[in-house]
């Protein structure tokens, strides 16, 4: 994919004056760095003192110590899966090229590479994935657990490749701040995980090419940073990443500047980032979850090195946590809302570990639980790791939810709960985050349904980011999510892959959330021009049923009403009425769907002419699952009912 001069008006529309100086400012030093490519200053006597206390790798637990050494061994005979991608190739890796379609970056000075043009590079998300070294985080912790030298050993074969294959500003890997930001926090606690390796220090401070490739990256990161509508969650990893580089490996002249510029950075960027609830303002569950990672690294950097930070990033990332603990289901699941891409700000854990369940885990251990949080049962690696490192939260009468918040009203997120483990998330709110709202989705007044965590009706994924656009704008758009779409249209306008021109407006209307046998939530929005969009859903305790009544207040139109089944979901569609069933745990459960007799109903599955029908599990996977979509028209007569019915266990 590559954009037109249409895309870069557009771009350039959503951008305010200060974003377009510095952008100009960013074009001229990336001329100059062309010819003017300095060396790192001469380092002498570097020595690396941000280890673990003694007894932290003893308290990890045997049985995710147990899987991160199977995931280490999987990663030592070349085995690893990247966005959909099986690869056998990690025990020599080609780092520029693309396994899924062959292709190579093409080498030249980093800034002329057309990374958005899959012909000519192929998926920048593959290739960059595998340089982010969270798989060789996962080899170090494997050392440190086992003090098995071939962990090591492999460590250290990869990053000499990889520092010999990239030398700074030249190719692919020297073009996204997020991707150096994130490699350098694995860096460090590559090299911390590696202390008690005897060529740990040659490998790194007594190293000339790694002291150079470190000292390159921070020197990008402080000259380049996400500016403006694009400073979401990619500022944050870049000054996480800057922050934990000059805090750990603190060796050169420019380490202090760069790590108080960082910490500015990142304690203003926490807090833009997220709604004072605790939610992240990018309304992308997964990007919650990848900026509370690096928010936490990040801290224990400082602690480890005493460096004192503002109480402000603390507090933000203890309200994260709250609000995580919040709104996950039963299975402690999030919602699945907006953009995810399997983006992880630390890794050192096997496979098969709750990535949810184990930042509970850490804001249990760092903050302490509160009586209403959910219980967590797993147990991972990185949790007592980053314990042994954050200073315990101060106990200073902060507030703290009393209560399980179910409406968070800045972020006009709702959660709906009833008996047998119903779970139902209602979007009432923004559009996005900044002008562009890059990782936003056209979703207002979506629903998503659960029962005891299994996808009911259910939020279909995202599935792509480049190369493939109408696959991108399926999973993006208003008829890709439960809601109501008019006139063949979406509710916010499309200006590229990352780029909304058009927000709708969403207003919560009622929330009664109280306890007394009925939730109940209303919200309107005003994407569709000379329309309005009103949704209002009821849970009942007593019959377990979900209403949602829509109405369209306006001139007459065509509409569509979408309903995504979850993959688990086998449904039996007659007429205005699906039957739907479903396994879990070894029991059979059911549910009906009565749907609006106003509209003529058809199941979808599979499709792609267009894309309809499909569901996805996480970056680059996507599977068949059935969309019932109801055609008709509004014409601001009575609403559209449709009515869930859950019958409970074994079909009763």
């Amino acid at each position: 994919m590559t954009m037109s001069a249409g895309w870069y008006l557009r771009r350039l529309s959503r951008m305010g004056p200060g974003e377009v100086a510095g952008r100009a400012g960013d074009a001229v030093r990336r001329r100059r760095w062309r010819s003017a490519r300095p060396d790192c200053p001469s380092v002498t006597g570097a020595r690396f003192t941000a280890v673990l206390p003694e007894g932290a790798i003893a308290s990890v637990p045997p049985d995710a110590a147990k899987r991160l050494v199977a995931e280490a061994d999987r990663l030592m005979y070349g085995h690893v899966e990247f966005f959909g991608v099986v690869r056998d190739d990690l025990d020599d890796p080609d780092w520029w090229c693309d396994p899924k379609t062959g292709r190579r970056a093409p080498w030249g000075y980093a800034f002329d590479v057309p990374y958005r043009n899959e012909d000519a590079v192929g998926d920048i998300k593959q290739i960059w994935e595998l340089s982010r070294h969270q798989y060789l985080t996962v080899l170090a912790a494997a050392y440190a657990v086992t003090g098995n030298e071939r962990y090591a050993e492999r460590v250290a074969d990869h990053l000499r490749s990889w520092w010999t294959a990239n030398p700074p500003l030249r190719g692919v890997h020297w073009i996204s701040g997020i991707e150096l930001g994130i490699r350098l926090l694995s860096w460090v606690w590559i090299r911390r995980l590696l202390d008690g390796w005897p060529g740990a220090a040659d490998l790194f401070e007594d190293n000339p090419v790694a002291l150079n490739q470190i000292w390159h990256h921070q020197r990008w990161l402080a000259a380049f940073p996400s500016r403006g509508s694009s400073a979401n969650n990619h500022v944050i990893a870049e000054a996480a990443g800057q922050f934990a580089a000059s805090c750990a490996f603190n060796w050169f002249p420019s380490s202090a500047s760069w790590r108080s510029g960082a910490l500015r950075s990142l304690e203003r960027h926490l807090r833009a980032n997220t709604f004072d609830s605790g939610l992240n303002r990018e309304l992308a569950t997964e990007y919650h979850g990848l900026v509370l990672e690096l928010g936490l690294a990040a801290v224990a950097e400082a602690d480890a090195a005493d460096v004192p930070v503002p109480e402000s990033i603390r507090l933000v990332l203890l309200r994260m946590t709250d609000a995580l603990a919040a709104v996950v289901d039963n299975r402690l699941r999030p919602p699945r809302q907006g953009d995810a891409d399997d983006g992880h700000g630390l890794v050192v854990d096997g496979a098969g570990t709750d990535r949810w369940a184990s930042l509970l885990a850490t804001g249990d251990a760092v903050f302490g639980r509160l009586a209403w949080w959910p219980t967590v049962t797993g147990t991972d690696v990185r949790t007592p790791l980053l314990a042994a490192l954050v200073r315990p939260y101060a106990k200073d009468g902060t507030a703290r939810p009393a209560t399980r918040p179910a409406y968070f009203a800045d972020a006009g997120l709702t959660v709906l709960r009833g008996p047998e483990e119903i779970w139902c998330r209602c979007d009432g709110g923004p559009h996005g985050f900044l002008s562009i709202a890059a990782h936003a989705h056209a979703d207002a007044l979506s629903v998503e349904v659960r029962h005891d965590g299994v996808d009911v009706l259910a939020d279909p994924g995202t599935y792509c980011y480049h190369g493939q656009p109408a696959w991108r704008q399926y999973f993006r758009s208003t008829l890709g999510h439960n809601t109501l779409q008019l006139d063949g249209g979406d509710q916010s306008v499309s200006g590229g892959p990352f780029l909304w021109t058009r927000h709708a407006r969403t207003r919560v209307l009622d929330v009664d959330n109280s306890g007394a046998g009925v939730a109940r939530w209303a919200a309107e929005h005003d994407g569709y021009q000379g329309s309005v969009h009103r949704r209002r859903v009821e849970l009942t305790a007593e019959s377990q049923e979900l209403r949602i009544v829509d109405e369209v207040r306006g001139p007459r139109r065509d509409v569509r009403l979408a309903f995504h089944l979850g993959p688990a979901i086998a449904a039996d569609l007659a007429g205005h009425r699906a039957v739907l069933t479903w396994t879990r745990d070894g029991e059979e459960r059911s549910a009906v769907l009565d749907l609006p007799a106003q509209l003529s109903w058809q199941a979808h599955r599979g499709e792609t002419d267009p894309p309809l029908g499909w569901y996805s599990a996480g970056f680059g996977r996507r599977e068949p699952t059935t969309t019932l979509i109801g055609t008709g028209f509004a014409d601001g007569a009575d609403g559209f009912t449709t009515v869930l019915g859950f019958r409970g266990q074994g079909g009763a």
